[in-house]
């Protein structure tokens, strides 16, 4: 199922389950969790995770490690800091709100780290109507890890993202072969997915869309309605690349970026 709904894949102690294993693919994973206080155990096992808040705080142990994350109010609010756990860690995490948990099956094991919110690489891409802000935290030339990347997308009301349409399923000189994950939150909003995998779904807070190949984009949020998702992105290279290929029928779109201005309204959590 190419489409998850929110709630659909809930087993305890997760509120969201993706398994590559469940994808039906091998690579990328996502787990969320909502906590009210309690702990949760768990081991990483084969797939190296992020510990990243959605909403609120929380404590995560591994390793002999503990770190705090000080989280944020909502996606929309701030960017936040998080938690990067190795394969093969006994974890614990207590704390108030709602967690995501990227995950990639990965070989090489990195030690326990803290990403502080402050050293989060935030870009704004496009302009006009296609302007959006993407915080880079987990991407290849921004956290060390084995396979896994991981990224936050965040559309105004009424713009575009993930456009033009692109894709990462071929290896090349130019594309990385990917599987990726969209998580969404806000909305409604609506998710296009073409070319050997067909999905036009509309997407809220909790439902996810799953991209094992083909064209992806546009990610639309219409008037009203501000749209997050978060990217998690995991594939056989040696080398982690977000390297990605065009629908070369829309590539051209790029090039009026440069006659428009970028949404006054970003970046999210400080002009809004």
């Amino acid at each position: 199922m190419t489409f998850i709904p929110a709630g659909s894949t809930a087993r305890s102690p997760w509120a969201l389950e993706i398994t590559p294993d469940g994808a039906g693919w091998t690579y990328a994973g996502l787990r969320t969790l909502n906590l009210s206080g309690e702990t949760v155990s768990f081991a990483t096992g084969s797939e190296e995770m992020l510990v990243l808040p959605l909403s609120g705080s929380c404590m995560v142990e591994a390793d002999g490690v503990r770190l705090a994350l000080e989280g944020r109010r909502s996606v929309f609010a701030a960017v936040t800091d998080f938690a990067y756990l190795p394969i093969n860690a006994e974890v614990r995490i207590i704390g108030e709100g709602r967690f995501a948990l990227p995950s990639a099956v990965a070989t090489r094991r990195f030690p326990v780290r803290y990403g502080p919110a402050e050293k989060v690489p935030v870009e704004i891409r496009g302009a006009g109507q296609a302007s959006r802000q993407v915080n880079n935290f987990c991407a290849p030339d921004a956290f060390e890890c084995d396979k896994l990347v991981s990224v936050e997308v965040l559309t105004p009301e009424g713009n575009w993202s993930s456009y033009p349409p692109h894709k990462h399923d071929t290896a090349s000189e130019h594309e990385a072969v990917l599987e990726e994950i969209y998580y969404f939150e806000g909305g409604p909003g609506y998710q296009r997915v073409y070319g050997g995998h067909e999905v036009m779904a509309e997407v809220a807070s909790g439902d996810v869309v799953l991209v094992p190949r083909g064209y992806h984009g546009p990610s639309m949020a219409p008037p009203g309605y501000d749209l997050y998702y978060l990217n998690v992105l995991a594939g056989p290279a040696q080398e982690r690349s977000m390297a990605f290929c065009d629908d070369p029928r829309h590539t051209w779109i790029r090039g009026t970026w440069e006659q428009q201005q970028v949404d006054p309204r970003l970046p999210f959590g400080r002009n809004r």
